[in-house]
């Protein structure tokens, strides 16, 4: 498990450094579930990819393995559902955990550092097609956001809640025995709205609560996805 982690740093610390002020932000999307014996060593690259300020790591529960021994407590039927959409999309017949999704487009079967690194690093080097900027006040956010391309289709605005860290004791199923952490497991997952990029986005939400969020720009039915921000 350590080497795994180990080599996720390291991938992630070739190239040259990106100043804060350039970031081309990449989310990483886990599927991953507690009654998966596979997930663990790709619950602990989640925790690696959350610490960096370029990548929002989201940990997304499912539920579609806890008839096999354990009821998973952090997963959601909108997780799986997310899941299924991108299979349908990228014409897969199939889901699993654990799956890495990367910016909406590339997906990474189980804990593979190198292809992680890589698919973070390929990402983060295209040119940004969207700018959005979120800004929280009391229950309430603002959204701002403006398209730096043509064409880029219908697009949708999601908000997700997320809980830094959960620890679960898991004590039936495939993990029995063990204490897993998880890091940014995603909750209460909404369509807030929709955009066409040919106008400048305005939008205001309501986000009760302290928790933090992100707000991702998305193309419609499970596309690429366009542009992030971190609410804390």
């Amino acid at each position: 498990m350590r080497r795994v982690l180990q080599a996720l740093a390291i991938c992630l610390s070739v190239g040259a450094p990106v100043k804060a002020t350039e970031l081309n932000v990449v989310v990483v999307e886990l599927y991953t579930s507690q009654g998966c014996s596979s997930c663990p060593p790709a619950d602990e690259m989640v925790e690696v990819l959350a610490q960096r300020d370029d990548v929002i790591a989201l940990s997304l529960h499912v539920d579609y393995w806890d008839y096999i021994g354990w009821k998973d407590e952090f997963a959601d039927p909108k997780h799986s559902a997310r899941q299924r959409g991108y299979a349908t999309a990228a014409g897969r017949r199939s889901i699993y955990t654990p799956e890495m999704i990367v910016n909406g487009v590339t997906d990474i079967v189980g804990a593979k550092p190198m292809a992680v690194a890589m698919a973070i690093q390929k990402h983060m080097e295209m040119a940004p097609k969207v700018l959005v900027q979120a800004a929280r006040d009391g229950d309430e956010i603002q959204i701002e956001a403006n398209a730096l391309a043509r064409n880029l289709g219908p697009m949708q605005v999601h908000l997700v809640r997320f809980q830094p860290q959960r620890v679960a004791k898991i004590t039936r199923g495939e993990n029995a025995g063990r204490t897993i952490y998880y890091s940014n497991v995603a909750q209460d997952w909404q369509v807030i709205g929709s955009w066409d990029g040919a106008s400048d986005l305005s939008l205001q939400a309501s986000l009760p609560g302290k928790l933090p969020a992100v707000v991702l720009i998305q193309g419609k039915d499970h596309g690429p996805i366009r542009a992030a921000a971190v609410l804390r």
